[in-house]
């Protein structure tokens, strides 16, 4: 191995106890050959550090080419990961998603019964409501027709009594408070009774009895009420009995006309 240049630049180290030789003088080194050493030393250092260089590029260069596989070994790895936990994944997924499709048209078909259900109650109800409403209209009208000839009675006789005496008066107050409580009674259920007397003739209110001409009133007018009509909020709970107008009659001229073509028949 070569010396070091500073140990070449001082030169050996003198013994302390050695005498010069005899004839030897003392020579300054050659120049020349410093120098050739010198470069010969610095080809060395250059050689070590080409090596040196040469070494750490080829290992830059593995490091690098390590660190690249290193990172798709790790990206393989990952995506094998991946792929594994997907492909054990997947089919669960697919499961689930049949069932999810299984329950959305359970509950469509669920929801479908349910609404139809709903709308048949509330149809039920609503008809349940009418029928119990009209068959609770028809005990009324059909109870309370049944107690109308008794008030017509009522009606009648008080209008036909004339008491004369005290004792007489006060029945009669006592069957006239009786009445009244009993159309007291009516209206507080609804029940009016029909003014039918000058109104033109409605076949929906009255029932015709008569019809006989009249001077005082036109044609299909109610001149007189026979038995009085009953409504019960408005619903016909009986129908007035009437005598209509047919309005005026012929003139005595006009029926003598009409009764002289039989008479030229018979001449005939």
């Amino acid at each position: 191995m070569a010396s070091s240049p500073m140990s070449d630049l001082d030169g050996p180290a003198p013994a302390a106890s050695q005498e010069p030789q005899d004839g030897a003088e003392d020579q300054p080194g050659d120049p020349a050959a410093r120098v050739a050493q010198l470069e010969q030393e610095l080809a060395g250092l250059k050689e070590q550090h080409d090596n040196l260089n040469s070494q750490y590029m080829r290992l830059a260069a593995d490091f690098d080419n390590y660190r690249k596989r290193q990172s798709r070994d790790l990206e393989d790895q990952r995506l094998q990961i991946t792929c594994t936990t997907l492909s054990e994944i997947l089919p669960v997924v697919a499961q689930l998603e049949q069932e999810l499709a299984g329950l959305k048209e359970q509950h469509d078909n669920l929801n479908s019964q349910y609404m139809r259900l709903a709308a048949d109650f509330d149809n039920y109800r609503k008809r349940q409501s009418r029928d119990l409403e009209d068959q609770r209209l028809q005990i009324t009208c059909t109870t309370l027709s049944e107690i109308l000839p008794v008030v017509d009675n009522f009606d009648r006789a008080r209008q036909q009594l004339n008491p004369q005496h005290e004792e007489a008066q006060s029945l009669h107050r006592s069957y006239q408070g009786l009445y009244k409580q009993l159309v007291d009674v009516f209206k507080q259920l609804g029940v009016a009774p029909m003014r039918v007397e000058g109104e033109p003739f409605d076949p929906t209110l009255h029932e015709a009895v008569l019809r006989e001409p009249s001077d005082q009133h036109p044609e299909d007018v109610v001149i007189e009420e026979l038995q009085r009509g009953y409504q019960l909020n408005g619903r016909v709970l009986r129908h007035a009995l009437v005598k209509v107008s047919m309005g005026p009659g012929p003139a005595p001229g006009s029926a003598v006309e009409a009764a002289e073509p039989p008479a030229q028949e018979q001449a005939d």
